[in-house]
């Protein structure tokens, strides 16, 4: 009995399409720096900021495609958040259909890392394409900090989340910056979070100038919360399923949330 590995073309066993640790990226790569350095020109001392977050778009490609086409229809929005996994097996293939997608919006986008992300050598692949997965950019006055909390899937043998990270944000904030949003896959007390550090990790969000709010995904709903019964709200944003999306504009008079469907 023969034993093949990847995918295969007709059934053949000496006709392999794909191996599933295969890391040689095919099309664009660096892509989240490359896109920060567009948003960041672009909103330049801009006053009010539009953005929208979608989510765990793993699997659903004709959902993403309409996702796109929906935030094209748009003409208020300065950029796009994807919070995390965009494949299910941490596939080559999978993220550069995602990307391939994506890459159809009229505005810039960057994405998190999540947990699906990081399975076989998907975390490998994501550097590749997107970049490192705790990184941090300005559009206009706001600083956005990009963080991976898939603690679970790192065996927690890594600073998951990078503690030393937000501190060194908090301690180099700059010039300009006068507010903070978070955004992140895994929200605290999931069972991808590192629960025994979650009062630990929002303290130090706190310390960033102004924090407004916090984004995740990975649960699939649409929710707000209080985590920390402090007035700051985390905004889970739904799965690419349920096609729907959500949508912050941020200004001197504070900020507005909506969830879109399409």
């Amino acid at each position: 009995m023969c034993f093949c590995l990847g995918i295969l073309l007709l059934g053949g066993c000496d006709m392999i399409e794909y191996h599933p640790y295969d890391l040689d990226i095919d099309g664009e790569t660096d892509v989240n720096r490359r896109n920060i350095e567009r948003i960041e020109t672009a909103t330049y001392r801009k006053e009010e900021i539009r953005f929208a977050v979608i989510s765990d778009t793993q699997r659903w490609y004709d959902e993403t495609e309409d996702a796109v086409e929906a935030l094209n229809r748009r003409d208020d929005l300065d950029f796009v958040l994807h919070t995390g996994d965009m494949s299910d097996f941490g596939l080559k293939l999978e993220f550069e259909k995602q990307r391939d997608i994506l890459s159809g919006l009229k505005v810039p986008f960057v994405c998190l890392l999540g947990n699906h992300d990081c399975l076989a050598t998907g975390l490998d692949v994501f550097r590749k394409i997107f970049g490192t997965e705790d990184f941090a950019f300005t559009a206009g006055n706001v600083r956005f900090l990009c963080l991976n909390t898939n603690a679970l899937e790192f065996d927690y043998s890594s600073a998951v989340p990078n503690i030393q990270f937000i501190r060194d944000e908090g301690d180099h904030v700059p010039e300009g910056v006068e507010k903070t949003v978070v955004a992140m896959h895994a929200g605290p007390f999931s069972e991808q979070f590192n629960n025994n550090i979650a009062e630990y990790f929002h303290y130090y969000l706190k310390e960033m100038p102004d924090l407004q709010f916090c984004v995740y995904g990975h649960g699939h709903n649409v929710s707000v919360d209080e985590f920390f019964d402090d007035g700051i709200k985390y905004y889970e944003c739904s799965c690419a399923k349920d096609r729907s999306y959500l949508f912050f504009t941020l200004n001197s008079n504070g900020y507005t949330y909506e969830v879109v469907n399409f």
